[in-house]
């Protein structure tokens, strides 16, 4: 489904994660000139077809999602994740 909040995945809730970054210098020194990194997640806008309901759904997914919808179905990936 279309939605107007943050960027994450529909299915497994997966979002943004705020990481440091870590340079060589730093294993050299105890200095440490880099700052934080905002890690995002691999969002994909993908078009499903739920043979059950006889339509297609439009959502952002995860490949990590992806992977769950392949195991378990596209309806059961989507009733468990409350999107439908």
């Amino acid at each position: 489904m279309l939605s107007t909040m943050a960027r994450a995945c529909e299915i497994t809730g997966k979002t943004t994660q705020i990481g440091g970054r870590y340079s060589n210098r730093t294993r050299a020194t105890q200095y440490n000139p880099t700052g934080k990194v905002r890690r995002k997640a691999n969002l994909q806008r993908r078009r499903l077809y739920v043979p059950e309901l006889g339509k297609t759904v439009i959502v952002d997914v995860s490949m990590k999602g992806l992977k769950t919808i392949k195991k378990n179905g596209v309806f059961a990936a989507l009733k468990k994740a409350k999107v439908i």
